[in-house]
């Protein structure tokens, strides 16, 4: 049996994962980078992650309000002011922002797409940070101001291109991608936040024609809406409290999201125990499989079998891809879920995997089997923002749930549900304001 985790744990790791925001961003212009690699470029999530993770380092006494005020109103004026429409070289169009980013220009790189799901947790993280900074000298009044006018601005109608769901994005060179926002995915704060719109709502139907595709499995005894990657069943709950609350589809079924998500974490434990591939590590306090940092690309042939090991991908279960690599950052991010047996499972990467947290906390990967470079197996060497967020974020909803109630006082993310057909819990006392 795991010891128990002591409360300095939980603060430690937290204020050190927060350092990544703290330290990597360019004060600037707001740009925060997708990892710590050298010559890495912006992700607009990590920076709606970063504008959310200032608004709990003010509340948690690791930053001061001044800092925090500053960090997001550079960030929002850059925004605002960065240059938006159809060509390349912009910023975003129609309200919506490149993927990547260049760290020092804030311009699109990589010839990257106008993501709708990244401009959606930059948008949560700009709302997140106009709800909490209320304060009435001119500054936040600014604040404010610019976050509803860069969330007005996205035009949700334009971004389905004709059809009921939502598309992946679009391309000046090529127009919309040809995929959408469709089956069990973390897209569920992208149509919260697309349905309250007060400018370019998306309609009805669209929330339906989401949840029509969705696919129910029953694994390791669990019957759940089935998503492999862990991520799928944490990014949208960073901002939303799903407890006790309803749309139609898990009305039928008699469960929430949370609950949903509960099962996802035991279905990721059960298979970890089961360990149908035999990887080495995996047991009952070592799992977490997800959209993470890997070895590869490479084949090698391990304790006489042939294993293929991938770089950064999006790894799931239990179909794969799986090549024996763990997120902590994943069992992280489902604190609030299953803290029974995400709490022995941080203490287990302390204690067995010392190697794997530096300054910023815990590293994004490790992949005990992969024994190519090091006998105890491959660690990721960097850091990155799509992991740090989540984790400062569920620490504070498990611990205190402050972000979830602070959400709570945005009036899109209850207008949004309930246009969705959210009704129960909370809801029933909402208020818009």
């Amino acid at each position: 049996m795991q010891p128990p985790l002591k409360t300095d744990a939980l603060d430690r790791l937290q204020e050190d994962t927060l350092g990544y925001f703290l330290k990597e961003t360019n004060r600037a212009n707001g740009m925060v980078p997708d990892n710590t690699r050298t010559g890495a470029h912006a992700s607009i999530a990590a920076i709606g992650f970063a504008l959310t993770a200032y608004v709990i380092g003010v509340e948690r006494g690791f930053m001061t309000r001044r800092d925090g005020v500053e960090r997001t109103l550079t960030t929002l004026r850059f925004f605002w002011n960065s240059p938006h429409g159809e060509e390349p070289d912009a910023t975003g169009h129609r309200g919506f922002y490149y993927h990547f980013l260049y760290m020092d220009t804030g311009r699109r790189a990589w010839e990257s797409e106008l993501s709708t799901i990244d401009s959606a947790f930059l948008l949560a993280g700009m709302l997140a940070a106009a709800t909490y900074f209320d304060g009435g000298n001119p500054e936040e009044l600014e604040l404010r101001t610019l976050a509803e006018q860069l969330y007005r601005r996205a035009d949700w109608q334009w971004a389905q291109n004709g059809g009921r769901t939502v598309t992946h994005g679009w391309k000046p060179e090529t127009g919309f991608i040809p995929y959408r926002w469709e089956g069990y995915c973390e897209a569920l704060i992208l149509y919260v936040l697309g349905l309250a719109s007060p400018t370019h709502p998306l309609p009805p139907d669209s929330y339906p024609a989401w949840t029509e595709t969705y696919s129910w499995k029953t694994l390791y005894g669990y019957d759940f809406l089935y998503a492999g990657p862990l991520f799928i069943h944490q990014l949208s709950h960073l901002w939303i409290d799903f407890r006790g609350i309803q749309d139609d589809v898990m009305r039928a079924k008699g469960i929430d999201y949370f609950e949903n998500s509960r099962r996802a974490t035991y279905v990721q434990q059960q298979y970890a125990i089961q360990n149908p591939l035999d990887y080495r590590g995996y047991g009952e306090n070592c799992w977490g499989i997800t959209a993470s940092d890997g070895p590869g690309p490479i084949c090698l042939k391990i304790d006489g079998v042939e294993r293929c090991f991938m770089d950064y991908t999006a790894r799931g279960i239990p179909y794969g891809p799986d090549d024996g690599t763990i997120a902590p950052w994943a069992a992280v991010a489902s604190l609030p879920f299953a803290p029974e047996i995400v709490l022995p499972a941080i203490q287990y990467f302390n204690d067995a995997h010392p190697e794997m947290t530096s300054h910023y906390g815990f590293k994004c990967s490790f992949n005990p089997t992969f024994t190519a470079s090091h006998p105890k197996g491959w660690i990721s060497q960097g850091y990155y923002g799509l992991d740090q967020g989540p984790i400062v974020m569920m620490i504070e909803n498990y611990r205190t749930g402050f972000l979830w109630d602070l959400m709570k006082r945005c009036p899109y993310i209850g207008q949004g549900l309930r246009r969705a057909g959210f009704t129960g819990g909370w809801l029933f006392s909402y208020t818009a304001s």
